[in-house]
């Protein structure tokens, strides 16, 4: 089976330093408001998901979800989580350590679509 999200070494090493300081965490990727599209890291404990948010799946622990809506434009292309030097967003995790998280996405083959897992909401 297809994997819908995957995570570079650079990402697996600041979700690791980011639970270690504050706990279990997940990300929430909406496509708008606040911080625009990008992927929010914040305590497991302090969000709640809407019944439609689509889990992606889980990358060193942490459940990665994201808005249907932005599910529509991405369910064809794999995600994969980054952190790249710059200023993380206001709201997310990462916020002051010199790193952001980012997404990048490519799309699937045909043999990685046939083999792919359905998405997963949350309330169902």
């Amino acid at each position: 089976m297809s994997d819908r999200i995957t995570a570079t070494s650079a990402a697996l090493e600041l979700i690791q330093k980011l639970t270690a300081q504050y706990g279990p965490v997940i990300f929430m990727q909406s496509g708008g408001c606040c911080e625009g599209s990008g992927p929010l890291c914040m305590p497991a404990n302090e969000f709640k998901p809407s019944p439609s948010d689509v889990i992606l799946g889980e990358i060193a622990g942490a459940v990665f979800y994201m808005s249907d809506s932005q599910f529509s434009f991405s369910e064809n292309t794999h995600t994969i989580l980054d952190a790249v030097a710059g200023s993380g967003g206001s709201f997310s995790l990462e916020c002051g350590t010199g790193l952001a998280f980012i997404t990048k996405s490519r799309l699937y083959s045909d043999n990685e679509l046939k083999q792919l897992k359905p998405a997963v909401r949350y309330g169902y």
